[in-house]
């Protein structure tokens, strides 16, 4: 008895531990399997999805802007020292009979005078550097020239540096804001684009905004400047000013803006592309910057998109209103 219960229990052993191994096998094999494809599957569709994200945050490639001036032939060379409302810089030009321009040399620069923080003599000596770096490079000394801004005008310590330059036996250009327009708009402006754009100049002290007239005169007109707010006026107040000025472009003259101006300067700087003569500039709600100038020059900007409905700006690197009212001499 003992020996049957004793090959029973064997058997049954066998038995148990045959049905076990079986109800393992269908539950840990298979699934294993079909949790290893369901695993891969998601990570696929997760690797798609991720790459399909990467694709829609990416930023757009800068916009470019294919044109290349008219190079001069058989030009001068021309020197002229701006009197800005923020301080002074200087331009060497090679310009032909045509009117056809190069810049050779620009040197940008800052003088203390304009927060009274400078003597006479400052000024005098400072003057005198940029005055010999344009002789130095073979400009002769009847073709240098020095011109004041219209928003270099309404700066008080401005008249020092006149008062320096006519001691030093200088002749001291002034413009009007309408005179600025049109001299930049002369520097700026291609002749391909004027029957298609307009030109604007963010300065410290004022705007000047340009084009050439259906009837083909070169109208010119003056809104707030980048520094507004030292006056106390009000963002809504400046672009309501700016907007309705900006309505004056004719309908047809608003497919490109070529600008020009310290403000679209630091703009352009952001997204310029090697050493390129010309910036597409990004949309104003696309900048983000700190700083009272920046942010009242953004909100000037952002008056002319809406106005115009224009959406092509265009940075000229190498243009200034001085450098038209060099061509702008007989």
């Amino acid at each position: 008895m003992s020996s049957r219960l004793t090959s029973f229990s064997k058997i049954l052993i066998v038995l148990v531990v045959m049905v076990v191994l079986f109800f393992l096998f269908r539950k840990f094999i298979p699934q294993n399997n079909t949790s290893s494809t369901v695993s891969n599957t998601v990570k696929t569709e997760e690797a798609k999805t991720n790459s399909k994200s990467v694709k829609q945050i990416t930023a757009p490639t800068t916009k470019s802007f294919n044109y290349t001036p008219t190079a001069p032939v058989n030009g001068k060379l021309k020197g002229v020292v701006e009197l800005g409302a923020s301080g002074f810089n200087s331009f060497i030009v090679n310009i032909d009979n045509n009117k056809n321009w190069e810049l050779k040399k620009a040197e940008w620069g800052n003088s203390l005078v304009y927060d009274n923080m400078a003597t006479s003599g400052d000024i005098r000596e400072g003057l005198k550097r940029y005055i010999t770096r344009i002789l130095d490079y073979g400009v002769d000394g009847r073709d240098i020239h020095f011109v004041v801004s219209s928003g270099a005008q309404k700066v008080a310590s401005t008249k020092k540096i006149i008062r320096e330059l006519k001691n030093m036996n200088y002749v001291v250009n002034t413009v009007t804001p309408e005179q600025e327009a049109k001299y930049a708009l002369n520097a700026v402006l291609p002749n391909k684009f004027k029957n298609t754009a307009f030109v604007v100049d963010i300065g410290s002290g004022n705007t000047k905004i340009s084009w050439v007239e259906n009837n083909g005169k070169t109208k010119g007109i003056e809104t707030y400047g980048a520094k507004y707010y030292k006056n106390n006026v009000d963002d809504k107040t400046v672009y309501q000013d700016v907007f309705n000025k900006s309505k004056l472009i004719p309908k047809n003259k608003r497919k490109v803006c070529f600008m020009i101006g310290g403000v679209p300067y630091k703009l352009a700087k952001e997204v310029r592309k090697d050493k390129e003569r010309y910036t597409v500039l990004k949309a104003p709600e696309n900048y983000n910057f700190e700083g009272a100038k920046m942010k009242s020059g953004l909100n000037i900007y952002k008056a002319i998109t809406d106005a115009t409905g224009c959406d092509e700006y265009v940075f000229d690197w190498d243009a200034n209103f001085t450098i038209g009212f060099l061509l702008n001499l007989r």
